[in-house]
């Protein structure tokens, strides 16, 4: 899956990403913008939350995990290389950090912490904050190319010999429990994906043979790619729905115009205020 434009304004789910029990569990890094609201704890290589950011459940971070002020995390962050936590994060459980540990202000650790290597009491959120201003003047100039070197660059694990993975990124005030996904920017879902929820964005686009358990809807366009179910309704205020093949739609459709891929099917009413087209043959359009 590729991602374009501005990595930080798109909620993007990569491959394989699994939404269990408590936990939302993906194979690549995590970036958070900040006020967001995370209702799962979260599993996943290197974590990097902005300002303000909650977590309804613990962390547990392969690589480093770096959390801005006022962080809240309900239970406990498990840490396989540094931590960075700035002023005032709230941290529920017990902190354990393999690497070094740099820890700003008025901390609060309900159950203590232990780190294997260096322990630095400080304020260390200016240089993520660095990070991120650093980010959006590459954005706002347009240079997109340099945007996307530099955020592989931080989520990214060179040593690794394993292909790089598309970090889960959920943008700054989104809302993302068990009942809704909620943000006010596009969403792209990927392959192999297994979420719960109704998801909620100004436009979707949803990967192959993956499975959500709630409803989609947004402003504009919502394509869904072959192979995927969805146990609710599909609704698109002014855009088109596009479903690929053997796509599976249990609840009802609206939209403003719809095109159904080979043995598609929507178990509920369909609704269109404008053309239908079918595919009847794989790569022909009728």
């Amino acid at each position: 899956m590729t991602r374009h434009g501005d990595p930080l304004e798109t909620l993007v789910v990569p491959d394989g990403t699994e939404a269990q029990e408590r936990d939302l569990v993906t194979e690549g890094d995590v970036l958070v913008g900040g006020r967001a609201t995370i209702e799962f704890g979260i599993r996943g290589g290197t974590v990097v939350a902005g300002e303000g950011v909650r977590f309804g459940g613990g962390i547990e971070a392969e690589g480093d995990c770096r959390l801005d002020m006022w962080c809240d995390v309900a239970e406990s962050v498990l840490v396989g290389g540094d931590a960075y936590l700035g002023e005032r994060v709230h941290i529920g459980g017990e902190l354990k950090v393999a690497g070094d540990l740099d820890i700003g202000d008025d901390v609060d650790i309900e159950e203590g912490f232990e780190a294997n290597g260096w322990i630095v009491i400080r304020n260390p959120m200016p240089t993520i904050v660095l990070l991120f201003v650093y980010l959006k003047h590459l954005l706002v100039v347009g240079d997109e190319e340099a945007a996307q070197r530099f955020i592989d660059e931080l989520v990214d694990d060179e040593s690794s010999d394993e292909p790089s993975v598309d970090p889960l990124v959920v943008p700054a005030g989104a809302t993302v429990s068990d009942d809704a996904w909620r943000v006010s920017t596009p969403a792209t879902i990927g392959d192999d994906c297994r979420l719960h929820g109704n998801i909620r964005a100004t436009s979707m686009t949803v990967g192959e043979n993956t499975e959500i358990f709630g409803s989609l809807r947004a402003q504009d366009d919502i394509e869904i790619a072959a192979g995927t179910t969805v146990h609710g309704d599909v609704t698109t205020s002014e855009g088109t729905i596009t479903l690929g093949d053997d796509v599976r739609v249990l609840g009802d459709l609206s939209c403003g115009a719809l095109e159904l891929g080979t043995e598609a099917a929507v178990d509920g009413t369909m609704r269109a205020a404008g053309r239908i087209t079918m595919q009847t043959d794989p790569g022909r359009m009728e």
